[in-house]
């Protein structure tokens, strides 16, 4: 029975593929099919051996949120990431398709992974690799392009100041000026065209302390420009631009254990920062989206260190969101797995999440994709 599920599932990913080859024909015409693995979850300390969560891995889940609730709407699965992997920083959606570049997977935390999701045929696509590998790598897509900032070669640490332009109609990859400094884990978003690459973490490594800076790079002129540092220099943030503005909700303060719930809001027009009403659920290596004109904060991890053991580990699994009208909070149906470090991006009225960890750390990787609307 299993062999004829898995035979069954590879061939209507490429049956997919096909179709979303046919659907988009002026799409990445390089982009090749990419069968799902028949495991969810890796182990990357063990080689990226198959993985099953225990029952104490499971109780790490945490799904209550103090937010006032809201619609609940629901998730779905869809079509699992072809490999099990995590820590890629975020994604980023272009014409319809999430992009999804680096992170850790089977058994290495440099890939050069470059993962294309088409959701009108739920199927998986693999494109150009990243120039080099790396984790914690910021994306953003605008104007035909997907750019891959920054980024740490070891496991979370040992950062770099390599950047990349990716042409998405030739599938083709592209050096671009280097960053100003090197870092990863930063939040990288699009605003008037622009750039803006905010927070992450730098070297030394043994120390990879949190920063605040706050540089833009201009695609035209193929140069950066500083701005305004980040109030509360921190990592694994959650990041959108809207209406003119960023916003910059959550993160670390080095490590998950100093996770904060501090939500800042950039104006251009003055190049100064502003506070709003804080997340709800104070976390890092969340997701989060605009979505129906609000932004949906899902996922995340926390836990205590002493003396080099981790305590109290959690994978957050709250799906919170908020208004920028009314300066308020509220929450919904929790993710159905929780993770942390997931690729989240929103296409039409869906809210994709794929990949993660499913437990503290970076040592579990996972395949899992699943999707949430209010429809």
């Amino acid at each position: 029975m299993k062999r004829r599920f898995l035979l069954g599932a590879a061939g209507a990913t490429l049956l997919a593929s096909s179709l979303a080859r046919a659907q988009h024909p002026n799409h990445s015409p390089g982009l090749r099919p990419a069968a799902p693995s028949p495991h969810r979850f890796h182990n990357l300390m063990q080689g990226g051996a198959p993985h099953h969560l225990t029952p104490e891995q499971e109780a790490q889940r945490v799904l209550a949120s103090p937010a006032p609730v809201g619609p609940a709407g629901r998730w779905v699965s869809r079509a699992d990431m072809p490999i099990p992997r995590s820590e890629m920083a975020w994604a980023t959606v272009w014409d319809g398709r999430m992009h999804v570049v680096g992170g850790y997977g089977e058994g290495r935390v440099n890939r050069a992974y470059h993962t294309v999701y088409d959701p009108a045929a739920n199927a998986w696509l693999d494109a150009a690799p990243l120039p080099r590998g790396a984790n914690h790598v910021a994306v953003a897509a605008d104007a035909g392009r997907v750019y891959a900032m920054g980024g740490f070669i070891e496991q979370n640490r040992r950062c770099d100041d390599k950047a990349f332009a990716y042409e998405v109609k030739e599938d083709r990859w592209r050096e671009i000026a280097p960053l100003p400094r090197p870092r990863g884990a930063a939040a990288a978003v699009i605003l008037d065209g622009k750039v803006h690459l905010i927070g992450g973490a730098t070297d030394p490594a043994p120390e990879r302390a949190s920063i605040g800076w706050h540089e833009v790079y201009d695609p035209v002129a193929d140069t950066w420009e500083m701005r305004r540092p980040l109030p509360g220099a921190r990592d694994h943030v959650g990041c959108v631009a809207h209406a003119g503005l960023i916003h910059v909700v959550g993160g670390r303060f080095n490590t998950f254990q100093y996770n904060t719930d501090l939500h800042h809001v950039y104006l251009p027009q003055r190049d100064t920062w502003e506070e709003r009403a804080p997340l709800p659920t104070a976390r890092s290596g969340h997701g989060m989206v605009v979505y129906r004109g609000r932004f949906f904060c899902m996922g995340g991890e926390g836990g205590i260190i002493e003396r080099g053991k981790t305590l109290d580990a959690k994978v957050f699994g709250q799906m919170e969101s908020y208004d920028p009208a009314t300066n308020a909070w509220q929450s919904h149906a929790p993710m159905i797995t929780p993770r942390h470090a997931v690729a989240a991006v929103t296409i039409g009225d869906w809210v994709y999440v794929a990949g993660g960890g499913a437990v503290l750390g970076g040592a579990v990787q996972s395949a899992v994709h699943e999707a949430f609307t209010l429809g």
